[in-house]
């Protein structure tokens, strides 16, 4: 593999601290939310501190506390928690 190749490669696959921000939700975790609109699949959608939350079976409007189930670089998915 040439110098350039590994260079490139090296650019593809940066350190995930380079990719931006950590999300400020880690899954577990409890939160009240808004939800403040509908996504394609018809999940509710809420941000936290501008990060998108994705609430399935939640309307908009509903304000509802969540726990996180999954978090992903750009996006966490959470479930209405009864708690």
């Amino acid at each position: 593999m040439s110098t350039y190749q590994t260079k490139e490669l090296k650019e593809v696959y940066r350190q995930r601290s380079e990719r931006g921000p950590p999300a400020p939700v880690s899954v577990g975790e409890t939160h009240t939310v808004k939800i403040e609109g509908r996504g394609k699949g018809g999940d509710g959608i809420a941000r936290i501190q501008g990060f998108v939350v994705f609430v399935p079976g939640a309307n908009v409007g509903d304000e509802v506390k969540v726990r996180i189930r999954a978090v992903r670089r750009r996006f966490a998915i959470a479930e209405v928690s009864t708690e």
